[in-house]
């Protein structure tokens, strides 16, 4: 059986970012692992610009930004393992893989950084009646077969789901010269970035239709339209309010799951509302020498915070393996009224650095609302927001300076009308 000191499951930008800073922290035994021909991850089918501004502070495509930490790992003389799928990760670390050139080994190591990512969620899992045409796609795979493959889905579109893959899709369709007749959304609000909305359907004069999903689909080998209607709270449709939309096309944009199979073999501890692992402050998981980042942690917005965690995941993986750290989880993170969780969900005061920052989404809109944060009930601070919005990840510091001993639990919430 063949060992490595840290092993990177996953070469997509949290792996590529993660790597880089544990040699640059002395990690001289790496490897990473990709189960795709090439680095970088899902960036190389994102060929729109918006990447890169908090990171290096300009724009970039997401080739572009992939590139710059492809070229990073290269520089560094990180060995990586290209077409190569991690089959089993257990819990003493030792992962089962299979590639083109290894066949299939067994490989052991002192620690694992999971970044993984996350894929779509499946059609399967939205109980859409109607027979089963060609013509149905995820938004992400339509992406890579416009973007990397040079074919087209089809030319009259329509896109379930407001996240951003859906709108970013919505836009790159009618670029090519499809007709994108509408977006619906069966939530009341966007799962989407605000600017997203702006560039991807207003400049386009794409229609989005919220609280409206997919009743049925038409057609048999061909998709030859759907049926959209109205939903109420409950998300049930409203009988009336149905409407036909003919085309030979349907993108679904309806969430991505992290993910954690191999986590789950690991036996790391999943957050039910993230399903990504349970994280204290230093990133690491529920099994010792596990370590967990990027969106198969928890699904975030924008690259360059993916990269930002990925980095502290790396350098803390590397405290672990050469300062023989010892994790403590003492102090527990919970999300509350209208906070739908937080990432780390655990903080050790005594070892954690000067300032730790803590990320998560809210449940819906908010207008002129307050974040607040409570140490065991007490009011620690409040942050007014003139907008909280599920699509855009917030994200708070918390200072080891603030928080007294014997704390037991940290509750961040959102308040209205709190001035």
């Amino acid at each position: 059986m063949k060992h490595v000191q840290l092993a990177i499951i996953g070469g997509g930008p949290a792996g590529l970012a993660a790597a880089a800073a544990a040699r640059k922290a002395g990690v001289e035994d790496l490897l990473i692992i990709e189960r795709d021909r090439e680095l970088g991850g899902i960036l190389n089918q994102c060929i729109h610009a918006g990447f890169g501004l908090h990171t290096f502070s300009r724009e970039l495509t997401g080739p572009e930004y992939a590139r710059r930490f492809a070229d990073q790992v290269r520089e560094l003389n990180i060995p990586y393992l290209l077409n190569t799928m991690v089959l089993d990760l257990s819990p003493d670390r030792v992962l089962t893989l299979t590639g083109r050139e290894t066949g299939l080994v067994q490989l052991s190591a002192d620690a694992v950084i999971l970044a993984m990512g996350c894929r779509e969620r499946p059609r399967g899992a939205l109980n859409i009646p109607g027979c089963r045409p060609a013509g149905i796609y995820s938004a992400g795979t339509a992406q890579r077969l416009v973007n990397m493959e040079g074919l087209m889905p089809g030319r009259d579109v329509v896109i379930l789901g407001s996240g951003d893959i859906g709108l970013i899709m919505a836009r790159r369709m009618t670029l090519e010269g499809a007709k994108v007749h509408a977006v619906a959304e069966v939530m009341p609000y966007s799962g989407g970035l605000k600017r997203n909305i702006v560039q991807c359907l207003e400049d386009f004069g794409i229609p989005l239709y919220l609280s409206t999903t997919v009743v049925d689909i038409h057609g048999r080998e061909r998709l030859e339209g759907v049926t959209l209607a109205q939903v109420d709270g409950n998300r049930r449709p409203i009988p009336g309010t149905e409407r036909d939309i003919p085309c030979d096309t349907l993108l679904l944009s309806v969430g991505l799951l992290p993910e954690n199979e191999l986590s789950q073999q690991a036996g790391v501890r999943l957050d039910a509302v993230t399903g990504g692992p349970e994280v204290g402050d230093d990133l690491s998981t529920s099994v010792p020498g596990v370590f967990a980042c990027g969106n198969v942690l928890h699904v975030h917005d924008l690259v360059d915070f993916v990269s930002q965690e990925a980095a502290r995941a790396g350098e803390n993986a590397a405290r672990y393996l050469l300062e023989h750290r010892r994790e403590g989880k003492t102090v527990r993170l919970t999300g509350q009224n209208g906070v739908r969780y937080t990432v780390p969900q655990y903080l050790d005061p005594a070892a954690m650095e000067e300032t730790v920052t803590v990320r998560f989404r809210v449940g819906k809109p908010y207008r002129d609302a307050d974040l607040a944060v409570y140490l065991d009930g007490r009011l620690l601070r409040r942050v007014h927001k003139r907008i909280l919005s599920p699509g855009e990840m917030e994200q708070l510091t918390l200072r080891r300076a603030d928080l007294p001993r014997g704390l037991k639990q940290i509750t961040i919430q959102v308040e209205e009308g709190a001035q």
